[in-house]
């Protein structure tokens, strides 16, 4: 499984340790449980003036909906840790969509509105949607949080997913991997990107796929990315010299024509997400996304976002130690809303003002432990606690929603950080 991090009793960071090992620090009281997720002990005599340390990079696979994370010993290439980071992109443009159509509502409707405005905004240089900036920033966050539980010295990311100049003009000069080791691996990835890793025409998945042309090159078709998609072997026998259009699939040419979504809010956001890296201070080392493809074949992995994170740049080393790491699963959910009550579907409200957001020292989000000795419910109880005014909290565990339990039997275990976790199913 993953290593444990490891911080000091002054609170800096040391090398991470195997599981057993903090267990027994933990066991025999020479440390303490610092932080549940990712999980953190904190030694209650070493400082880390009493320690030696080894250089740690930390990699990054960033993505539109979700970001690799995976944190590589650099001397023996051991995975120590991995992520998979979640972004609510979607979910931010959704909230914002319904804001403004609630907002039209209410003025056409002539009730209580504000005014719209227009030309009293101004957007800042480097501005981004929100939706792009929350992607930015929870991982800047991540990164930041990183390097405080383990001895980070160097950063990879991959900047660019595709090199959209190269998928359209694969001859342009200057660029020596267009015609050497990774020839075909950025146009590979991007199709298999755009087209959802399954076949074009029959939809087939989890099968091996070829790059086909819709337009064959004998009937004047071209290389060009626009005239390239998926097939599984049985489809592309079939279309054989046909277009796609004569193999009764008319609307394969006006899909290949279509943009990127992903790609483009990968795109948007990479430069910065990049400028946020290169001020930590730290070296910062870029890659594409052919050449993660390229080290993560080369090294036999399967395809995850953790594992692409560790495949990131050329200073992944000739063979990675995988072995155990169970990713941990973040999930970005937000930190409530600031709106006051709850509205029906004409736009009116249909609850109370907004209550206390703490009560008795606990606010809905929080991970507590809920050791129930009295009552019905007797029993002991670990999930996301959510308040009420009157004391009496419900708790959500993995196995369902228990209501009304005193406050008195609460103790808190990780504070509401914005973030749901998991480990993935092995």
């Amino acid at each position: 499984m993953s290593l444990v991090f490891v911080l000091s009793s002054d609170g800096q960071p040391l090398d991470p340790c195997h599981p057993a090992r903090a267990r027994r620090l933990l066991d025999h009281g020479k440390a303490a449980v610092w932080r549940r997720y990712p999980f953190t002990i904190r030694l209650n005599a070493r400082t880390a003036a009493a320690s030696v340390t080894h250089p740690h990079r930390l990699k990054l696979d960033p993505g539109s909906k979700t970001t690799g994370i995976a944190v590589v010993a650099e001397a023996s290439g051991r995975v120590v840790w991995a992520g998979e980071l979640t972004h609510r992109g979607q979910a931010i443009r959704d909230a914002l969509l319904s804001r403004r159509v609630s907002r039209r509502s209410r003025r056409q409707r002539k009730t209580r509105y504000r005014q719209p405005r227009f030309r009293n905004r101004r957007r800042p240089e480097g501005w981004l949607a929100p939706s792009l900036q929350h992607r930015v920033d929870t991982t800047r966050t991540w990164v930041n949080r990183l390097r405080r539980f383990v001895p980070v010295t160097a950063i990879s990311a991959e900047l660019v997913r595709f090199d959209t100049q190269l998928l359209e003009n694969a001859e342009i000069s200057g660029v020596a991997y267009q015609q050497g080791t990774l020839a075909g691996y950025e146009v590979r990835e991007y199709i298999l990107e755009k087209w959802g890793r399954r076949c074009a025409y029959c939809g087939a998945k989890d099968t091996p796929l070829q790059i086909e042309h819709i337009v064959p090159r004998a009937r004047g078709g071209s290389d060009r990315i626009s005239n390239l998609t998926l097939a599984c072997a049985q489809c592309n026998q079939q279309k054989g010299m046909q277009t796609a259009e004569e193999f009764g699939h008319s609307d394969i040419q006006a899909q290949a024509r279509r943009p990127l979504k992903d790609a483009a809010a990968v795109n948007t956001t990479r430069w910065a997400l990049y400028q946020q890296l290169i001020a930590t201070g730290m070296p910062v080392e870029v890659g594409t996304g052919g050449m993660t493809k390229f080290n993560r074949m080369r090294l036999g992995l399967e395809k995850s976002h953790w594992h692409d994170a560790a495949c990131v740049g050329a200073s992944t080393p000739d063979a990675l130690d995988v072995r155990g790491v169970r990713p941990l699963l973040l999930r970005a959910m937000g930190h409530g809303t600031r709106q006051m009550c709850r509205m029906n579907a004409f736009g009116f409200p249909r609850t109370g003002p907004k209550g206390a957001r703490v009560v008795k020292g606990f606010k809905t989000g929080d991970m507590v432990r809920a050791i129930v000795t009295t009552g019905t419910k007797q029993g002991v109880y670990v999930g996301r606690v959510a308040v009420r005014t009157v004391g009496s909290f419900n708790i959500t565990t993995t196995t369902g929603t228990t209501q009304g339990l005193h406050h008195r039997f609460f103790r808190a275990i990780q504070r509401a950080d914005g973030y749901n976790y998991a480990y993935e199913v092995a």
